[in-house]
């Protein structure tokens, strides 16, 4: 069965369903392949995470603004 998938790049804004320890909900797509690195914004903290489990926590997608 398929699924779908986020078309998730490096300079992506995401905003996930639980708030990271710090306070901060907005996490910048660092690197994207079978998992998904994120820096948050708020505190500059790097995670990797597979990404199956990334795009369930996922609640809102911002795209990178202009060009590529």
């Amino acid at each position: 069965m398929p699924t779908s998938v986020l078309r998730l790049k490096s300079g992506d804004r995401v905003r996930l369903r639980k708030a990271h320890p710090c306070g901060g909900d907005v996490w910048e797509i660092l690197r994207a392949g079978i998992d998904v690195k994120a820096r948050c914004l708020t505190c500059q903290h790097e995670v990797r995470i597979e990404r199956v489990r990334f795009e369930r926590l996922v609640k809102r997608w911002m795209p990178q603004q202009g060009g590529e």
